[in-house]
């Protein structure tokens, strides 16, 4: 008989003692931390995942995939077995909570439903298992009826929070704590009906129904439109779905033996090493992390419990040395039984970050290469921003916690709506909130930052800002928020939305009014005021070491886009290892705009070539101030660029302005005359127009003026005993004829200038236009360097005027998903970043030696520094203070790394 072959069932269900946090890809974040603790022997309750590949099925066809329904009952009855209880058991109830847990920390932004089990029946089983407390029994059942009515059926919320105001309010008290069992029976009624009014049905009492729906519900959590948009702010993968955790539940409501809290194994906020977090007595884990009750400091725990106190503190220890980092830990005690509920490396601020990567070294967990691996340029851009100056005249008005660092001022707004409204018309808001939620997000990511006077800093509003790098002042209690009436009173004063107030996440203190700033001591090192080595700063020690290494680590140089001498001497300060794109047409405006009018209006050669001869000294004067300040380094020139006529007055204020003239009788001969040639210059789209190279080839003499000032600027550079290595970059080539034409003039006049100076020219181009990359290896046959300009190379790419688009309709492509972020921020690996992939390479098969380099925007972008290290590029430009995020990124690029993802 031929033997059958098995068909194995694929696996969706996953007990925690099963898994392992290398399994965050399959279990998602939280439970793969759940099954490392459950495997370290932590004490942790009882449960089991489902996988993220059940989600990714889910959403892809609607319906669960086949087996998903079998192996939860069977986990389910394992789960029962090992508790010796029942889901929903009349007299000794099992309960469980459901929650989401992706591979990366969304924290607030997908479902969670606690006490699935419960109903009519087993809450009075409930109450007799803690002991005849009914007031927790019905207060759990209230609890289940708001989160299954608003995650799962999409019953408003407001519409549970004023019932339990009402209720509160007819008792005269404002904390829930004082509601009895009486109280919270007739509110379980009123959510019943609630919530009958907006399903159409009764709430549900079989458990199994409960716990089904319950999942479903997480599962398309993921699609929310709060997880959308948080997953677009922190670059998560849009298709990695969500796994699902059922763990038996544990009360901390229990009474004052009992309670919840969020600790820190360091502080999130400056990274200092010693005991952080929040604890609340009789509460559940949602009560912190809503904000809704104003915590304790968690050293208060060790005067209310202190077995349960130097437990926690001995786990903490434990699972930080295991982890190898920052952990951030979810723990509830029952009855003086302490349970951990979930552990996670934890999001830290910026300073934080490098801090702790610092103190790591130092402690021997980590080396420098996982140090720089766990840092990331986003993060060293936020060190750099500007803190508050504070003088006697400015005086806080309120002090809450300082969740998240930083110094933010704006204007204030109650709603996320109206931050993003403003935000929309150029507005810098504080978003003021009693406490945020998950539907606050949209209005988190548009204000400056946020305020709230509830919370802790392991509140809603901390947690998200911090991961988002935004300022946050949490638990500012003296602040009466009234979101109704759109205004905040404080120490006497209103404050109404619009009114000006500044915030600062470090101190936690509140101003009103706009506080100046100072610039931050991470930028005082870089400019060199500040000695790493002498200073008691232990943020700038750590930025110190950690840039060191990644200095010595990287392979790509960083240069910096510069048109000044000022300019060029501030990147140098902060790191800049020459120049990689200095605009000659910058050094056209202000009181030279005449001289281009004479070349414009220029009747022959003669006046056209005095035109010139004027200009001539003015670039050469400036070359050799930028030559000077780089004393040696490369300096990458590029000739003018734009359409001259954009140096001239735009044509509807031109001819405005002769036609005033001509009314009043004043003699406008020169002005028609300007007004003559721009009308003959202009042009309907001068991106794609008279511009960079074909200017240069159809004006006489002005590429030919340049390359003179520049060859002229080095030899006098040269001669003061001096050292200029210029770079002549020819901008828009499309054709290696046009590259050979202007190269053969150059190479003329460098020749005569030049002579036995020493001064070597090279002579390169500028890739931005798509034909360009296509055709490198000819053009690389006449040019020494290629320089990719990314920002035109993405417009003609893309066929979009960046300009024109940004505004028009950047923001539904975002929306849909069609960009994770905008292809000018963060070059597009796939389509622009092919273009440069194919010019490096078979230019460089063409002319072995070629220099490769950037100068587009996305040459201080961390993600597109990675790519063109990848890519074989030799150096990246960016913007003066961009070049230390440069740096820090090329160094992180060169490392690989298995350590913790550093998002």
């Amino acid at each position: 008989m031929a033997a059958q072959e098995e068909t194995v069932e694929h696996k969706y269900v996953y007990d925690f003692a099963e898994g392992n946090r290398d399994l965050k890809d399959l279990l998602g974040g939280k439970g793969a931390n759940l099954a490392e603790m459950t495997n370290l022997g932590l004490p942790v309750p009882p449960g089991f995942t489902i996988t993220t590949e059940a989600c990714q099925a889910y959403l892809t066809t609607g319906r669960e995939p086949d087996g998903l329904a079998g192996q939860i009952e069977a986990h389910l009855e394992a789960l029962e077995r090992e508790m010796g209880r029942r889901l929903g058991d009349p007299d000794d109830p099992l309960l469980v909570s459901v929650r989401s847990g992706a591979k990366f920390s969304m924290p607030g932004m997908m479902e969670t439903v606690l006490n699935v089990g419960l109903n009519d029946r087993s809450v009075i089983g409930l109450s007799s298992q803690a002991g005849g407390n009914d007031r927790f029994a019905w207060d759990s059942y209230r609890r289940l009826i708001q989160m299954f009515g608003k995650t799962v059926c999409e019953v408003p919320g407001e519409e549970f929070e004023h019932a339990l105001d009402e209720v509160k309010h007819a008792k005269g008290t404002h904390d829930d704590l004082d509601l009895d069992a009486d109280d919270l029976r007739g509110l379980v009624d009123a959510y019943k009906k609630i919530f009958a009014k907006h399903t159409g049905r009764e709430f549900p009492q079989e458990p199994r129904e409960q716990l089904d729906l319950a999942i479903r519900a997480v599962f398309e959590s993921w699609n929310a439109e709060r997880a959308v948009l948080y997953r677009r702010q922190e670059r998560i993968p849009a298709d990695l779905g969500t796994a699902v955790n059922v763990v038996t539940m544990v009360f901390g409501n229990l009474g004052p033996d009992s309670g919840t809290g969020v600790a820190f194994t360091r502080d999130p906020g400056s990274g200092a090493q010693g005991i952080y977090g929040d604890y609340l007595a009789n509460a559940q884990g949602e009560d912190v992390v809503a904000g809704i009750r104003n915590t304790v400091p968690l050293q208060e725990l060790e005067q209310l419990d202190k077995t349960s106190y130097d437990e926690l503190l001995g786990i903490m220890a434990r699972l930080e040395e295991h982890y190898k980092d920052l952990c951030d830990i979810e723990f509830t005690i029952e009855r003086g039984k302490l349970w951990m509920l979930q552990t996670r490396v934890g999001k830290r601020t910026a300073a934080a970050a490098f801090v702790i990567a610092g103190q790591l070294v130092d402690e021997g967990l980590i080396d420098l290469d996982e140090a720089l691996h766990r840092v990331n340029g986003a993060q060293l851009a936020q060190l750099m921003f500007p803190r508050f100056q504070l003088d006697h005249e400015f005086q806080p008005v309120a002090r809450g916690i300082g969740a998240s660092p930083g110094a933010a001022s704006g204007k204030v707004v109650f709603t996320s709506a109206r931050a993003v409204e403003l935000a929309a018309e150029g507005e810098s808001v504080i978003l003021v909130r009693r406490e945020t939620n998950p539907d606050d997000l949209s209005g988190m990511i548009a204000s400056k930052g946020i305020l709230t006077s509830r919370g802790g800093k392991t509140s809603h509003a901390a947690v998200v800002a911090r991961g988002m790098g935004k300022t946050c002042v949490s638990g500012a209690d003296e602040i009466d928020v009234n979101v109704p009436a759109k205004k905040f009173t404080v120490a006497g004063q209103t404050v109404n939305e619009g009114d000006v107030v500044s915030i600062d996440g470090t101190t936690g203190k509140v101003y009103l009014g706009e506080v100046p700033v100072m610039p931050s001591e991470v930028v005082q090192y870089f400019e060199g005021s500040l000695d790493p080595e002498h200073i008691d700063n232990p943020l700038v020690r750590a930025v110190h070491r950690i840039m060191t290494h990644a200095d010595a680590t990287r392979r790509l140089l960083v240069r910096t886009n510069a048109d000044t001498g000022a300019d060029a001497a501030r990147a140098r300060r902060f790191g800049a290892e020459g120049i990689g794109l200095c605009r000659t047409e910058h050094m056209f405006l202000g009181d030279r705009r005449e001289l281009v009018e004479r070349l414009i209006l220029a009747s022959g050669a003669r006046e056209r070539e005095d035109a010139l001869a004027a200009l001539l000294p003015l670039q050469r004067a400036d070359f050799v101030e930028i030559f000077r300040e780089m004393d040696g380094l490369p300096v990458t020139v590029r000739l003018i660029d734009p359409p001259l006529h954009e140096f001239l007055p735009p044509l509807e204020q031109l001819a405005v302005n002769v036609a005033v003239a001509q009314e009043r009788g004043e003699d406008v001969a020169k002005e028609e005359a300007l007004l003559s040639a721009v009308r003959r210059m202009h042009e309907e789209n001068p991106m794609l127009g008279l511009r960079g190279v074909r200017l240069g080839l159809v004006i006489p003499g002005l590429f030919a003026m340049q390359v003179r000032a520049i060859a002229e600027a080095a030899v006098a550079v040269a001669r003061d005993g001096g050292s200029a290595r210029p770079e002549i970059m020819v901008p828009l080539v499309g054709a290696v004829q046009e590259l050979e034409t202007v190269r053969a003039e150059a190479e003329k006049i460098i020749a005569e200038v030049v002579g036995d100076s020493g001064v070597d020219v090279l002579i390169g181009t500028m890739i931005e236009v798509p034909r360009a990359a296509l055709t490198a290896g000819q053009i690389a046959e006449a040019a020494e360097f290629f320089s990719f300009g990314t920002n035109d190379l993405t417009q003609m790419a893309w066929g979009f005027s960046r300009d024109d688009v940004e505004g028009a309709f950047f923001w539904r492509y975002l929306e849909l998903g069609i960009f994770g972020i905008s292809p000018f921020e963060s070059i597009d690996a796939d389509g622009v970043g092919r273009l440069v992939r194919i010019a490096a390479e078979e230019g460089r098969a063409a002319r072995p030696g070629l220099k490769l380099g950037v100068c587009g925007e996305h040459g201080g972008d961390p993600d597109s520094v990675h790519f063109f290290h990848s890519v074989g590029l030799d150096y990246v430009s960016c913007s003066p203070f961009r070049v230390p995020v440069a740096r820090l990124e090329a160094g992180r690029a060169a490392i690989t790394t298995t350590g913790s993802d550093s998002r």
